[in-house]
Formats: C-alpha cells, sequence, structure tokens
C-alpha cells in the first residue's frame, strides 16, 4: 500500500501525516515557530463533509492558523483567548466557505497547542486529541466530543474499546456547524521532560497511549513519526482512515529559554501563569 507519509520538523518538533487506505488526504497541520521567542503554534485538523469538503475544512483551519500568527496576536494575548480566537475564526472561515458549495459542508475537529515562555496551552474542538507526558508518564489527555466518549463517562464502554465503537465518528462539536462551537482549553506550566503528542481519530484508534509516549520520548523525533504513521497505516489496512501526527519535546535548553521569557514577561507586567492543568482527561 502506498501510504502517502508527509513529515516535517522543527526543533523539538515532527509533525506528519498520512492517506492510509483513503484516496484523498482530509487531515492538515501547520507547525508555526517564532526564533526569537522560541514561541510555537502547533495545529491539526480532521476535515469532514463529503465532495471534498473535508479537505477544503481542513485547509482552511490551517490557513486561519497562519494568519493569526503572521499578525502576531499571540505575543500579547493571554493564550487561552488566543486559541478561542483561532478556533471561532476557523470556525467563521469554514462557515464561509460552505456558502460557495451546493452539495457538501465542510466542518473540521481541531487541537491546537500554544507554546510561549513559561506557560503551554491548549484547545480542542471534537475528537482529535492532545496528549501530554511527563518523563514516561502519562499526565493525560483531552477528552473526545464524541457519543462514544459519553457512553464511557457513563461506564457503558471502556475507553481502550472507544476506536472500535460505532458510535466513534457520530460527534457533539465540530468547526463549521449552525452554531458557534463551545472549545475546551487546557493550560499547564512548562517543565523539562515534557512531550506533547496531537493526533487525529486515525491515529489514537491504532496507536496505544503507551505507545504514543514511546514513539515522543524518541530521541530522532523523525524517525519516530514516520514508524508511528507507518504503524498506524498499517494496523488500519485497505479501509483504514487518513492518519495525522504531531510530536513536541520540551528539553532543558527550551525549558531555560522558556524560563528567561517568564521573568521579562512578569518585568513588563504580564501576570504568571497558575500552575495546574485545566480541561485534561486523567489517564
Amino acid at each position: 500500500m502506498d501510504q502517502g507519509i508527509e513529515v516535517q520538523a522543527l526543533p523539538s518538533v515532527a509533525a506528519g501525516r498520512a492517506r492510509g487506505g483513503r484516496a484523498t488526504q482530509e487531515d492538515a497541520f501547520v507547525c508555526l515557530h517564532d526564533p526569537i521567542s522560541d514561541a510555537r503554534l502547533l495545529v491539526l485538523a480532521d476535515g469532514m463533509g463529503g465532495d471534498g469538503a473535508g479537505e477544503l475544512a481542513s485547509a482552511g483551519v490551517v490557513e486561519v492558523a497562519r494568519r493569526l500568527w503572521r499578525q502576531g496576536l499571540w505575543r500579547d494575548q493571554p493564550g487561552p483567548l488566543f486559541l478561542e480566537s483561532l478556533c471561532q475564526a476557523a470556525h467563521a472561515e469554514l462557515r464561509r466557505r460552505g456558502e460557495r458549495l451546493a452539495q457538501a459542508a465542510p466542518h473540521s475537529t481541531v487541537v491546537a497547542l500554544l507554546i510561549h515562555g513559561s506557560r503551554v496551552c491548549w484547545a480542542h474542538v471534537g475528537d482529535s486529541r492532545l496528549y501530554r507526558f511527563q518523563g514516561r508518564r502519562c499526565l493525560g489527555r483531552t477528552e473526545d466530543h464524541s457519543v462514544a466518549q459519553m457512553k464511557v463517562a457513563r461506564g457503558e464502554l471502556a475507553a481502550e474499546a472507544m476506536g472500535d465503537d460505532a458510535d466513534q465518528h457520530r460527534l457533539l462539536r465540530g468547526l463549521g456547524g449552525p452554531q458557534p462551537p463551545q472549545v475546551e482549553h487546557g493550560l499547564a506550566v512548562l517543565r523539562p521532560g515534557q512531550s506533547f503528542v496531537l493526533c487525529s481519530d486515525g491515529a489514537w484508534e491504532r496507536l496505544s497511549t503507551d505507545e504514543l509516549g514511546r514513539h515522543a520520548r524518541r530521541r530522532d523525533l523523525r524517525r519516530a513519526l514516520r514508524d508511528a504513521l507507518g504503524q498506524a497505516v498499517e494496523r488500519g489496512g485497505a479501509d483504514g482512515d487518513n492518519v495525522s501526527l504531531i510530536f513536541a519535546r520540551i528539553g532543558w535548553v527550551q525549558w531555560w529559554r522558556a524560563r528567561a521569557a517568564g521573568s521579562r514577561a512578569q518585568s513588563a507586567g504580564r501576570p504568571p501563569v497558575r500552575p495546574g492543568d485545566v480541561g485534561i482527561r486523567q489517564a
């Protein structure tokens, strides 16, 4: 099978996608880096809607992310506010794109991570996920906005069985619908030894939490990313979904730079981030 794997890399970041068993690629991602502040914005979207609308939708999310990054709003806004603005602007863009389509409606999930100064924050809508690790330990993951996740919350389904559940692809939230999306947020202090995984459902349905963590800890992130994508595609087989993944790791050098940036921000009168996490499901 032609896996159609594409991989990109930034300092301490590797990202990629694969078509899997699909004829088209409806996942999209973007990894943006500011070398002066060492800030990073990672965004992953999984489009849907039929008749090419999925590709149009995920591309729209990425386009909005690039535009807002170039505008530099992330420099002065609190991270969660910037990510909220990104999600709402992406939703509005998908609504505009849908007006030009007669037989399809562009919808998309989104998961985004902003690393800026001494803080890290994330946001998501739909069933694209963020996992957070400290060394070998998974601190948690985002909760899907899906019927399958609701069944897990009710005790009707084991979390490990979500990928095979008939209701997995029935989403309760997404970008591009008739109502503005309710965005889920998380926030934490940056620490050395952390690693993050952003992924579409085509990845987490085929790779376990432990496997994702092991890949994200490997020294060669680019090679790890290729191996993880290939593994997910192989397990998905001829009917497998598109697969997209982003690995990000916080080393000591980046952590010291983040501390210095945080100290400068406090000197400029910006409030420091409070310890703790919001909006993440404990593994």
